[in-house]
């Protein structure tokens, strides 16, 4: 895989060869299929907690072989989970699993919905879960998508019925759900919604049930199931040459960052749901039973079902355009029916299918993927009639204030081409996911814009309205600006169009740790949007902290280039930390804003502005060893963060792993699953293990136990569980106040489990040889004690040490507690070690 790039966005702006999203190319086969859910009219939810909580089989089954309108609602976006192919955490990461879901909806045939609760991690209860989001909020939004969506189906992913039998947002939203299914038809419940939407009252609520709902496969065989319907979602598709499970592992296998990347599976399989709510089921009933999925569903919508229905029937594989006349006689049909939501989507359906049919090709490509807020921005437009269909484009809209009048009948296969300039409005704005525009909470992204509630993503704002009159009938088809491009090395590919800050600057660490009072020196790199950029940058800073100089100056001749700036901060002379901002000073404006990119070729390229800081701690920090070396996992940034507390780091691999390689350390740090995602380690083990038993320290940070690739994860009996403790305020006891590892070179006391972000740990062991020591105990409220977070075990001369404990997201949140502790794990036996070496000369 394409390795990720998190960057300003030079790359972005110059370099970068990632594409956006390439525009689709339906084949005969899939046109059809589009007429086949066209005469269709009804609707399916399917409800759970995070992006790979949705079951892709029933997606997929639902939209592929019922022909149903799916989709799926995800409460969160699953910023609070790990990451297994990059180092983005929290706001990032979810971006990227939003945009994983997207993925995975183009391949299953859904549609993806949010509400606005922030995944804040893992949570036992849905009491807690609901002490941190806002329950109104996130029912208000559960409500707005069934409002909107209107489903005649919802089914939940996870049972109501089992608070603290799983992860508490997995039952909150199936609680949500069965609460929000009756709120919906309710006039009184979120009355400003009714606005914007409609009350509606959704036919079934089912809840997907399976065998491990009841232990085991056999129990499973066992209960009554005369209140449920099953379903072979192993159905085959010949148009699509596939089965409808391997159409699903496709689909989850997107997914990723949470390493869902699997093979596909085919052959019979059954899914069952079982009715919770709703019209009574007869015996062997259809899950729409009693609901009309026809064009008779709505009043004049039979007209419109024998046209369409009989394009189905006759549909012409090899020439699809003959069904443009009948396809615009059904558009006109439809333009007359009263209901709004049938009208508004078939329209949609509609269109799409007929520009299908006409093989029309409609682009707007800019020769930049990227742009200032008042810039003008040129653009190529390509229009091609690929049929025989008389078509005539009437005029360009959406560029400038008027339409451009083109009236150009398009002769068949013959290429239109068009050069217009787009203005792009001076206070138009920024491209970036719109629910981190504003700071939100724990539990809650903050979304003033209350018509983005529920979309995936930031609606693109320039788009291109091409105005055509297919056989004497108006149609708009709207395209959004991209940049189509080439490389001799890639081929065509294609980039979103972007609207990035006209200055955005970054410091280059997002931690910066002081050991002590002595200065260091911090860069800054300034992006220009524009031409001719002049101005000034100064460093905002708490006020016992010190920035030299107090501002410098900026000049960058070419939007695009940078310009490198070097600061020297000066900490004060006892512990604190805070925060320090760049601000560009340009014209009277100031901008503080940094500039992401995330790039992995699984999904289209993301552009994320957030508000440039870095955290700057000082800290009273002892250390012992000097030379790390770090077998990377799942991705995090542990090595940079040891590197800022003063240790020498060397990434290393399975293949680099020898004893003479190992020499050069005083301790291994194993990454987070490493051992869940580095196959080849297993065979370097006893290496590793020879390493500490010759005096180096070794820490394994956590893995799981589910997918571990080795049997012998630590020299001595270590059996890893399930077991987190989710409260990161939870009281941490020590087990063995005395051990040096709680004593030196640091001496740990609870001060340095202050503030702890998200987590204290997750996956501990919970049993271990004798040779292992236990140092921390700790649980959330009403569970046992957890002892299993910190185990250290002499090894010959040297020290293994398990650990569960969130290193991975401390580090990064500049928890200085956390870098204590580490400092001391490395230490472990050093001094012992080098009075050792005294006696022997």
């Amino acid at each position: 895989m394409q390795k990720h790039i998190r960057f300003v966005l030079i790359a972005l702006f110059s370099l970068s060869i990632t594409q956006a999203q390439k525009p689709k190319t339906p084949s005969s086969s899939e046109i059809y299929e589009s007429i086949q859910k066209l005469n269709f009219l009804g609707s399916v939810l399917y409800v759970a907690a995070h992006p790979d909580d949705e079951n892709t089989r029933l997606i997929a089954y639902m939209a592929n072989q019922v022909k149903a309108r799916t989709a799926y609602l995800s409460l969160t976006r699953g910023d609070g989970g790990q990451n297994l192919i990059g180092p983005e955490i929290r706001e990032l990461l979810g971006v990227i699993r939003t945009q994983e879901l997207l993925a995975a909806r183009r391949i299953d045939g859904g549609e993806q919905l949010f509400t606005r609760a922030n995944d804040f991690g893992y949570s036992k209860h849905p009491d807690e879960t609901l002490e941190i989001w806002d329950k109104n909020q996130v029912l208000s939004d559960v409500v707005l998508a069934i409002r909107q969506f209107k489903p005649d189906i919802i089914i939940n992913r996870f049972d109501h019925r089992t608070p603290g039998t799983t992860h508490g947002h997995h039952t909150t939203s199936a609680m949500l759900s069965m609460e929000a299914f009756d709120l919906a038809n309710d006039n009184s419940a979120y009355p400003n919604q009714l606005k914007q939407t409609s009350t509606w009252k959704p036919k079934r609520l089912f809840y997907n049930t399976s065998w491990w709902r009841y232990g085991s496969k056999e129990a499973f065989d066992k209960i009554d199931k005369s209140n449920m319907l099953n379903f072979d979602i192993g159905t085959y598709y010949p148009v699509k040459g596939m089965s409808n499970n391997e159409l699903a592992s496709l689909a989850s296998s997107q997914h990723l960052c949470q390493g869902f990347g699997r093979v596909s599976t085919r052959g019979s399989q059954t899914e069952y749901i079982e009715f919770l709510k709703g019209a009574p089921l007869e015996n062997n009933a259809h899950i729409f039973a009693g609901i009309d999925t026809s064009w008779n569903r709505v009043k004049g919508g039979k007209a419109i079902g024998d046209i369409l229905n009989n394009v189905e029937k006759e549909f012409n594989f090899q020439n699809p355009s003959v069904h443009v006349s009948e396809l615009l006689k059904a558009y006109q049909l439809l333009q007359n029916i009263d209901n709004e939501h049938w009208k508004t989507q078939k329209s949609k359906e509609l269109k799409a299918i007929i520009e299908m049919c006409a093989g029309l090709y409609l682009e707007a490509s800019a020769e930049t993927n990227w742009t200032t807020a008042g810039d003008m921005v040129n653009l190529n437009l390509e229009v091609l009639n690929r049929s025989k269909t008389p078509i005539t484009l009437i005029s360009i809209g959406n560029i400038s204030s008027t339409s451009i009048s083109k009236n150009i009948n398009l002769d068949s296969n013959t290429r239109f081409r068009f050069k217009e300039v787009l203005k792009i409005n001076t206070n138009a704005t920024l491209t970036t996911p719109y629910w981190l525009d504003k700071k939100g909470t724990l539990g809650m992204y903050q979304v003033d814009d209350k018509s983005l509630i529920g979309k995936p993503e930031t609606p693109r704002v320039y788009n291109v309205d091409f105005n055509v009159l297919i056989e004497n009938t108006p149609i708009t088809f709207t395209k959004s600006v991209i940049q189509r491009f080439s490389k001799p090395d890639k081929g065509e590919l294609y980039r979103p169009f972007e609207v990035v800050p006209e200055a955005s600057a970054k410091i280059k660490e997002k931690v910066i740790i002081f050991n002590d009072n002595q200065q260091q020196d911090i860069t800054v790199i300034v992006k220009a949007g524009r031409d001719n950029l002049e101005g000034n940058v100064e460093i905002k800073h708490p006020n016992n902290w010190n920035v030299y100089p107090k501002k410098q100056k900026i000049a960058i001749t070419h939007k695009g280039e940078t310009q490198t700036l070097i600061f020297t901060v000066i900490p004060p002379s006892t512990k604190s930390e805070g925060l320090i901002n760049p601000i560009i000073h340009i014209e009277g404006k100031e901008y503080s804003k940094e500039l992401i990119g995330i790039d992995y070729e699984h999904i289209p390229f993301q552009t994320v502005v957030l508000p440039s800081e870095s955290k700057v701690v000082r800290l009273d920090i002892k250390k012992r060893g000097e030379n790390i070396g770090y077998i990377q996992g799942a991705g995090d940034v542990v090595p940079e963060s040891l590197e800022q507390i003063g240790y020498n780091v060397r990434i290393i691999t399975p293949n680099d792993i020898t004893p003479e390689t190992l020499s050069a350390f005083d301790a291994v740090v194993v990454g987070i699953r490493a051992y869940n995602t580095l196959e080849d380690l297993q065979f370097k083990q006893q290496q590793l293990f020879d390493f500490v038993a010759n005096g180096g320290n070794m820490i394994v940070q956590y893995n799981t136990s589910y997918r571990l690739k080795i049997d012998n994860l630590a020299p001595y009996d270590l059996t890893l569980s399930r077991d987190r403790v989710t409260d990161e305020n939870a009281d941490v006891r020590f087990l063995k106040p005395e051990h040096e590892v709680l004593n030196f070179p640091n001496k740990i006391t609870q001060n340095d489990f202050k503030g702890w972000t998200q987590e204290r740990g997750l996956y501990f062991a919970n049993s271990w040889g004798n040779e292992f020591t236990p140092i921390l105990s700790m649980n959330d409220k009403g569970e046992t004690a957890k002892d299993g977070s910190l185990l250290i075990a002499k090894h010959g001369n040297g020290y293994y040490i398990y650990t569960g404990l969130s290193f991975f997201r401390e580090f990064p949140a500049g928890v200085s507690g956390a870098y204590r502790l580490f400092a001391n794990m490395l230490s472990l036996g050093k001094d012992e070690i080098k009075a050792s070496l005294k006696l022997k000369d």
